[in-house]
């Protein structure tokens, strides 16, 4: 049943809207909400797709939620999934997008091998819950250089994901498989536009994010060193720099 998302905020100022990543749980901007609390309102809800099924679903639902913040136009970043959320909106509600964050994520669409991937990876939590595909997925994305140095991240990584349901996984999957990007959305925004990516990242490589910031007119790149596809996470320091001298 579709409903108003769960949040968690902190901090005072202008609303700065952060929608996280699969299968991940908000807590993963913790590095961003300690480093900009001071100056911003963090806003970070909770992207149920057992409520609202689809990207265009969900962006509605974000929508409603930056509506409700009473503020105008607000900044809004994804990372990953949270940045095709970000794409939707900003396509279906440009009016509500003041600026646009993009990190490690892709303007199109599944391929056919990554949306069978997905169908068996349904199977797989439905069959034995989400232990195997966090654990999957935790050795997958973050990069050979935070899995060699930063083990600890790997493991908060690991515990992140282990919050999650199996039935929000197998909805945010189908969510994911059955999108149809967002090609055309980054070359039609009329506002600025950050894409930031790790340089380690393989998942939505450096090369997507170069053409994704090429294709807006006010876009920007940020390439995050010794960083996967996690980059707020694996190198929350270099991240936050970028972010910083965005919103300022």
């Amino acid at each position: 049943m579709a409903g108003p998302l769960e949040l968690t905020e902190a901090g005072t100022g202008a609303p700065l809207v952060l929608l996280h990543a699969f299968p991940l749980v908000p807590d993963m901007w913790a590095p961003q909400v300690e480093a900009l609390s001071s100056r911003w309102r963090v806003v970070t809800p909770f992207l149920d797709f057992t409520r609202h099924p689809s990207m265009e679903a969900m962006a509605d639902a974000v929508a409603e939620l930056v509506r409700g913040l009473d503020a105008g136009p607000v900044v809004v970043g994804g990372l990953s999934m949270g940045g095709y959320v970000t794409m939707a909106l900003l396509g279906r509600h440009p009016e509500l997008v003041r600026a646009a964050v993009l990190a490690d994520t892709r303007d199109g669409p599944d391929s056919d091998e990554v949306r069978e991937r997905r169908t068996r990876q349904q199977a797989q939590v439905a069959a034995e819950g989400t232990t195997p595909v966090v654990e999957a997925m935790a050795e997958a994305l973050p990069g050979p250089t935070t899995k060699r140095e930063r083990p600890e991240v790997v493991a908060h990584v690991r515990e992140l994901m282990g919050r999650v349901a199996p039935e929000w996984v197998i909805a945010a999957l189908e969510a994911m498989k059955v999108r149809t990007g967002s090609t055309g959305v980054l070359a039609a925004s009329a506002v600025p536009v950050l894409v930031v990516v790790g340089d380690e990242d393989t998942v939505s490589p450096p090369g997507v994010a170069r053409d994704m910031a090429a294709a807006a007119p006010s876009g920007r790149l940020a390439v995050v060193a010794g960083a996967g596809h996690l980059s707020n996470l694996e190198n929350p320091v270099a991240f936050n720099a970028e972010l910083e001298a965005f919103l300022s």
